[in-house]
């Protein structure tokens, strides 16, 4: 059997945990690709990625067959397509914040989100490829790309309505009775007791005073983002609309959460409305 080479180095195996540090992981035989979301198909991901391997094969392939010496013109493919694209192979934590500032000083793009991300769906070079293997037509891709921005409206819509609802309903009326009962526990010691210490009633209760107003403010900046996101999408294209649900609508559900969360941690677990992480993981016996 001709395998191309008359000696086989011995490699040494991959002993890292590279499958979890690198989104594309080489793992001694194999790739693995760990990018994909949760709820999504692996068929278009799949189609992306094997668009853009047939593409670089094709590039090899239109050099090689016109090679004289086989062997020293692929030793020098090799030698050249690694010299030129050595800046996209990273060996360290690709999910750690100093690849982030890594990959800027190697001029790689960091797209954040998925508004950001899916414009370049339609850059020139990327139709090119797909009209080429006859994967995709121009109209075809702007047909995905219309898609793919509406689900993400719909989507992040859809969690800030239920967000809005939980906040309204369960949240701030949870805070209002606490502080209450915290009010109250202060009127009862120092009737009973006027030289009763209530530092940590008085302490907590102007804690969840403020992170109740806080949560108040945020859940109508969260309702006015909202609204302005369904009034443009009356008359505006689905990637603007898309980047207004992540740069303002998205962005106000972090700052609720955040007011949220402080909360939720001291707030007494039979007055929190909803299951904690412990609830969910270990409440079933």
């Amino acid at each position: 059997m001709q395998i191309g080479v008359t000696v086989l180095p011995d490699f040494n195996k991959d002993t890292t945990d590279r499958n979890r540090t690198s989104p594309f992981a080489f793992t001694g035989n194999k790739f693995e690709f760990r990018m994909l979301g949760s709820n999504e198909s692996i068929a278009c991901a799949n189609v992306f990625l094997n668009t853009v391997v047939a593409e670089e094969l094709s590039q090899f392939a239109d050099i090689l067959e016109k090679s004289k010496d086989f062997k020293g013109d692929l030793h020098d493919l090799i030698l050249k397509t690694i010299k030129e694209h050595k800046r996209i192979i990273f060996n360290g934590n690709g999910y750690d914040d100093s690849w982030v500032k890594e990959a800027e000083k190697r001029g790689l793009y960091n797209l954040k989100s998925t508004p950001e991300a899916l414009p370049h769906i339609l850059d020139a070079k990327n139709v090119k490829v797909f009209e080429k293997f006859g994967v995709y037509s121009k109209v075809e891709l702007e047909s995905r790309y219309e898609i793919h921005n509406e689900n993400y409206s719909k989507i992040i819509n859809i969690e800030a309505e239920t967000m809005l609802e939980m906040a309204k309903k369960d949240i701030l009326p949870t805070a209002s009775k606490y502080a209450t009962k915290l009010a109250e526990t202060i009127g009862l010691k120092k009737a009973a007791c006027g030289e009763c210490d209530t530092t940590y009633e008085s302490e907590m209760l102007k804690k969840v005073s403020t992170l109740t107003s806080c949560i108040y403010k945020k859940t109508a900046s969260l309702e006015k983002s909202v609204m302005e996101a369904k009034e443009l999408a009356a008359d505006s294209d689905s990637g603007k609309i898309a980047m207004f649900y992540r740069e303002h609508v998205f962005a106000a559900m972090n700052e609720l959460r955040v007011c949220a969360d402080e909360l939720e941690v001291i707030t007494p677990k039979e007055l929190w409305p909803f299951p904690s992480y412990g609830d969910l993981l270990y409440s079933i016996k």
